[in-house]
């Protein structure tokens, strides 16, 4: 049984093992695989993974062996899934492994924003601490997140954890859901989006990319938030209408905005957001921690062994 990783690298620069694929079959790892490169290194796969690499119904039907595709994280939207529907392919992903280390991110976001951490260590460095005439100084205001609203768009397993961190530090949290959840924990109350969007101070979104999220913060929601919120999304890039977000920012319409995340990636170097004002922005690294990436290993082999057992785990629905 042949096993292809179309695009390892990100997942394994070094600092992991591919030991336990190579276990269950004979493993050809890729670091980066481009369009035109996919039929010659899957040709004769029994089983593909890929990460970001996208899979057309045109690239699969064009695999002579493969029966299965694992996809090496948690949204789906690389595979055609209408088409191995039809073609009786078996396609998993990895979901539930990085709900830590992207509550973790989060709140050093969240911290970022309220807090300027870097800025000023930065300032110090530059030699502003050792100029001044005062023990201390601050160049933006230092917001305490105690008795702040957090709305959480999506209380899926990384909003559930985003709450509870949320509620250690003393916020008040407001939940959106696409159903409102049973028994929720003091202090978190469900609210329909519009009432989250008008009375959060931080909205961090944790939704999937859908017809119906795909553009939720634009001009209309960004209006009606306060001029003194934040907007934090380590979720899916295009939940942003972009232009819009950096607009509001560029004006101080809202006070700020942070992202893991953005609409295209890698973003093109006129990407509106890289130049807007109060926007902090970090590579798609959320999911990254080396504990979170072990999991995502370790679940995609047992997906991987479910499916050889005849009781496949963690199966995409299918269209």
């Amino acid at each position: 049984m042949k096993i292809v990783v179309l695009d390892g690298y990100t997942l394994n620069p070094g600092d992991l093992t591919w030991e336990k694929f190579s276990e269950i079959g004979d493993l050809e790892v890729y670091d980066r695989t481009s369009q035109n490169q996919i039929l010659e290194r899957t040709t004769d796969a029994d089983i593909v993974l890929t990460n970001k690499t996208v899979l057309t119904a045109q690239t699969i039907e064009a695999m002579n062996k493969v029966k299965y595709i694992g996809v090496l994280a948690t949204g789906v939207n690389v595979v055609d899934l209408e088409y191995t529907k039809k073609a009786g392919i078996t396609v998993t992903n990895v979901p539930g492994y990085s709900g830590s280390s992207s509550a973790q991110m989060v709140f050093s976001l969240i911290l970022e924003l309220t807090n300027r951490v870097g800025h000023h260590s930065r300032t110090v460095t530059n030699g502003k601490w050792s100029e001044s005439e005062d023990f201390c100084y601050w160049d933006y205001p230092l917001v305490e997140l105690e008795g702040l609203t957090l709305g959480i768009v999506g209380y899926g397993g990384i909003g559930k954890e985003v709450a509870r961190i949320g509620l250690v530090f003393g916020m008040n949290i407001l939940i959106y859901n696409r159903s409102v959840p049973p028994d929720l924990p003091e202090g978190i109350t469900y609210s329909d989006l519009d009432n989250l969007i008008r009375n959060s101070d931080i909205i961090s979104l944790h939704c999937p990319l859908t017809p119906q999220t795909k553009g939720m913060i634009n001009k209309e929601t960004l209006a009606q938030m306060k001029k003194t919120s934040y907007v934090i999304n380590t979720s899916r890039g295009p939940l942003i209408v972009e232009n819009d977000l950096a607009d509001f920012l560029n004006e101080g319409r809202i006070a700020g905005a942070a992202m893991d995340v953005l609409d295209k990636e890698p973003p093109d170097k006129d990407c509106p957001l890289l130049t807007a004002k109060n926007c902090y922005i970090t590579p798609h690294i959320a999911w990254a921690t080396i504990s979170s990436r072990q999991r995502l290993m370790s679940i995609a082999v047992e997906n991987i062994k479910s499916y050889l057992a005849g009781k496949p785990q963690n199966t995409v629905p299918r269209k």
